[in-house]
């Protein structure tokens, strides 16, 4: 029993390396679709065409593809070693950020379009009415999309492991290869995922709903 709670606190503690590769993807992730999002929505048909391009490439092939390449292959490109950690970011941030370009193309798309036509008439600039008048109400809309990217992003982390990375899958798999039981490791790490799943699914229904709550009572 005290070994099998010593195996769970050693494989609980890479949830730390699980969070931060979560975290920084997801603020590179967020930045990039935001700007891809920008292009695909702007009036310039090779801004577009840019935009849709990197979107098909990054979501037509493998993550784990990816990864291997940024990791092994950017070495031999520009004679630089590039860490686990910044190979991990740059890769799943890359990846994420066609995703969320395509959600956030559509929240914008979403929004009434008497809202783009008001703010033209007031002679608002483009890059402002996106950001103040149509972004902040595209948001709400696309809140829980964003959520969805955020946990598949989260459980996606787990592809570090094949980088030496200590999180929680390469940590389970330490314990197995030392114990010689494959079963009750895993199933430790699924846990700590499920966990990290729900506390993220939790936090973002209160921000759904204070969202929800404040567009309502603008509106009263």
């Amino acid at each position: 029993m005290t070994q099998d709670l010593n195996a769970f606190l050693y494989i609980a503690q890479g949830a730390f390396v699980t969070l931060k590769y979560t975290f920084f993807s997801t603020l590179g992730g967020f930045f990039l679709g935001f700007l891809l999002a920008l292009c695909k929505l702007s009036p310039f048909f090779l801004l577009k065409k840019a935009a849709d391009s990197y979107t098909s490439i990054f979501r037509g092939t493998p993550l784990l593809l990816q990864l291997i390449i940024i990791y092994f292959g950017l070495p031999t490109i520009c004679a630089y070693q590039v860490s686990a950690l910044l190979a991990g970011v740059i890769a799943f941030s890359l990846n994420s950020g066609a995703y969320v370009s395509e959600i956030i193309k559509a929240g914008v798309q979403s929004v009434d379009g008497g809202q783009f036509e008001a703010s033209q008439a007031l002679g608002i600039p483009y890059g402002r009415m996106i950001k103040d008048v149509i972004f902040p109400q595209a948001i709400r809309n696309i809140f829980p999309a964003l959520v969805n990217e955020v946990i598949t992003l989260l459980k996606e982390t787990a592809l570090i492991s094949i980088l030496g990375e200590n999180d929680l899958l390469k940590r389970a798999r330490s314990i197995s290869s030392e114990s010689y039981t494959f079963f009750k490791p895993l199933l430790m790490a699924a846990f700590c995922y499920y966990v990290l799943v729900m506390v993220l699914s939790t936090l973002s229904k209160k921000i759904e709903k204070k969202l929800n709550y404040d567009s309502h009572s603008r509106v009263k």
